[in-house]
């Protein structure tokens, strides 16, 4: 669970209500896709349980899951299925259609497969901490993450969330870490990085499982290198990878890996209070790294 986040900012105004929340995600449930549906999205309950409560609390976290099911199309055989009925055509009546005769064929094309097409699911976690006004989106993509949040903003009335915005950029936060090579308070830096130049050439040098405490790394950064994601852990208990984006991905308990391995596979409330306690305790020091906090506006 949470192994990326995306973190937005609530807005204050919001009134925590959790039998709310819950009859708001109830009106626009997962639904799997029909014959001729390409994708279709909707909230489902976190414990991955039929019929199970759509907004689960524990030890005063909420956590929601927002569920896509996507028909699978390979161009190529979709091609292959437009090119059967250009030749139809041709052969009947003797002539070659057109472009856009050709992008009609294509969706019509497109309607006969979809019944045929397998079926792909994903579901994404979603966090909310009433009280600290936190929303983390367990996406690695800042579009799925932005899909989600905004079908929570039409979900919910009253709600709206803006991403986490820092008076420090974590890129040059990043940088002045690498440069200095010294990290912040309650962290430590780990043995992964990647760095960008911004000239013409867009040069890429990464370090994989390789300290940086070495001379050459404030080199690349003096000479115009960026970093776009770097490795940390916490305090010797939350490792993850900070992207230049203020994403937080890869993230993993240490202290409590043999315990989960440990755990059965169903220990759904374990798990989250685990998560969520640790990133409650992390998340104001990364904040605090970061030069806190752009007020609101």
């Amino acid at each position: 669970m949470f192994k990326n986040l995306i973190l937005y900012r609530i807005a204050s105004n919001w009134k925590p209500d959790l039998s709310a929340l819950e009859s708001a995600l109830a009106a626009t449930p997962f639904v799997a896709c029909g014959a001729t549906q390409e994708q279709s999205g909707g909230w489902t309950a976190p414990r991955r349980q039929e019929h199970g409560l759509l907004a689960e609390s524990i030890g005063g976290q909420w956590v929601l899951a927002w569920q896509t099911e996507k028909r699978v199309l390979p161009a190529a055989v979709l091609a292959r299925r437009v090119e059967e009925k250009v030749q139809q055509i041709s052969s009947e009546s003797g002539r070659n259609p057109g472009r856009k005769e050709r992008r009609d064929l294509k969706d019509e094309a497109r309607l006969d497969l979809l019944p045929q097409a397998f079926t792909q699911r994903s579901s994404t976690d979603v966090w909310i901490d009433p009280e600290e006004g936190w929303l983390g989106i367990g996406a690695s993509s800042q579009t799925r993450a932005d899909a989600i949040t905004t079908a929570l903003v039409e979900a919910l009335s009253g709600f709206s969330v803006s991403l986490v915005d820092t008076q420090t950029s974590p890129q040059a936060a990043m940088s002045a870490w690498l440069l200095e090579q010294q990290a912040p308070a309650g962290f430590t830096i780990d043995n992964e990085c990647e760095l960008k130049s911004t000239n013409a050439e867009k040069a890429v040098v990464r370090y994989a499982r390789h300290p940086l405490d070495i001379a050459e790394v404030p080199d690349h950064v003096r000479d115009g290198k960026l970093p776009t994601r770097l490795a940390m852990t916490w305090q010797g208990r939350v490792s993850f990878i900070l992207t230049e984006g203020m994403q937080i991905k890869r993230i993993a308990l240490l202290e409590t890996e043999q315990q989960e391995h440990s755990r059965s596979d169903d220990d759904f409330d374990a798990d989250v209070a685990l998560i969520t306690g640790e990133l409650k305790g992390m998340l104001p020091d990364l904040m605090a790294a970061l030069g806190g906090e752009q007020p609101s506006a």
